[in-house]
């Protein structure tokens, strides 16, 4: 990246984590080396980490991964971990403490989930070079269940409405489908920005939202959200949880990563041919009927879209004034199930034309422009 005047600083994103199976480093190997680059790396624990968590009744309930297994995120340079998910619950609250507590225990920090909704709210920071950047973490997906509450433990959320219009003369037809965020909710999640604001010189703000495996779709909701977010002092704005690439803008001049997808993302619990959970195993079959796809039996751990392999890092250059220059760092998951990062002579611009695909269908207007062979800068079109 371009050098300037005065200290910076490098911040790398990534989407979902789920380290459900032995020897996690090992999904790491092709990427450790980028992510160490960075001075702040922040990713999303996906499933609660704990031994003793009980399998609650939420809506299909994720199996808890070893809380060994999160040393990994250390090893290979995570600094920030945001846990505002739909699964981070799916434990009960010892899954919740559980996580949060060897994560801290790690070095490193949390936000987005906690014994109560006071706890939930409260931001992530890390201070590098003297710049302070920091993080909030929100839920938008549901379900209620993994809320927080004042005492109750959870997530932190923004509520989402759903309205279904049937608009032509023909009970039982496909409705058009509108979806706001409670204004409420909306509030809320502005009065941390704002608080947060004054506290840091660049402030993250990062959202579970959006259909799961649906790449170029943006929902009404989500960039009404993330607008939102922006207005109220965010610098960037990371979103994850469809466990697929989705599409890319500037608004005011600060990026909207509207998902990331999936990272390392490895786990045996949606596999239809040996699954123990009459749940997980009912929505692994039908998720292929609603979403049209069928992961590759040749990557057992790797239950997913196939079109979900194309993934990428996002990449923000900030100091003290704030953001400096965004982008991304293109990479493929590969048979093994290893995000690694492609240069542009070695198949990003394979990444980075489906990008702009489903950015374009998106209806987003963003230019992708290699800065060198190693990262792409990404602008405003218009």
């Amino acid at each position: 990246m371009t050098a300037h005047a005065g200290g910076t600083i490098t911040l790398m994103m990534v989407g979902d984590l789920i380290l459900d199976e032995p020897q996690p480093d090992s999904f790491f190997e092709t990427c450790k080396a980028t992510l160490m680059a960075a001075d702040v790396a922040i990713g999303h624990v996906e499933v609660p980490h704990t031994l003793r968590g009980t399998e609650q009744s939420t809506d299909v309930p994720a199996p808890p991964a070893n809380p060994a297994h999160l040393a990994t995120l250390q090893r290979v340079g995570f600094h920030i971990a945001t846990l505002a998910g739909n699964h981070i619950a799916d434990s009960g609250p010892n899954g919740i403490e559980d996580t949060i507590e060897t994560l801290q225990s790690l070095g490193i920090q949390t936000t987005g989930a906690g014994m109560s909704l006071g706890a939930a709210r409260q931001p992530a920071v890390a201070t590098q070079k003297g710049i302070r950047v920091g993080v909030l973490s929100y839920n938008c997906v549901g379900p209620k269940d993994s809320w927080a509450t004042s005492k109750k433990a959870g997530c932190a959320y923004v509520k989402v409405l759903t309205h279904y219009e049937l608009d032509h003369a023909s009970p039982g037809g496909p409705p058009t489908i509108y979806t706001f965020p409670a204004p409420e909710s909306v509030e809320q999640m502005e009065a941390d920005i704002a608080q947060l604001k004054k506290q840091c010189d660049v402030t993250v703000v990062v959202m579970h939202k959006g259909v799961g495996h649906t790449p170029a779709k943006i929902e009404m909701y989500e960039r009404a959200v993330a607008k939102a977010a922006i207005d109220t002092g965010a610098d960037v704005v990371i979103g994850h949880h469809a466990h697929i690439m989705r599409g890319i803008e500037v608004y005011k001049g600060k990026p909207i990563y509207h998902g990331l997808g999936n990272f390392v993302c490895v786990t045996r619990a949606l596999s239809i041919s040996d699954n123990d959970s009459p749940e997980r195993l009912a929505w692994a079959k039908r998720r292929e009927k609603l979403f049209g796809f069928s992961p590759d039996p040749k990557m057992p751990t790797y239950p997913f879209h196939p079109e979900s392999r194309n993934t990428a890092i996002a990449v923000c250059k900030a100091n003290a004034q704030g953001l400096v220059e965004f982008g991304l760092i293109p990479c493929y998951i590969d048979g093994q199930a290893r995000p690694t990062p492609l240069t542009r002579e070695a198949g990003g611009q394979k990444v980075i034309d489906y990008i702009k695909d489903i950015s374009d269908r998106a209806g987003l207007k963003t230019r992708f422009e290699w800065a060198d062979s190693h990262w792409v800068r990404i602008q405003a079109s218009h």
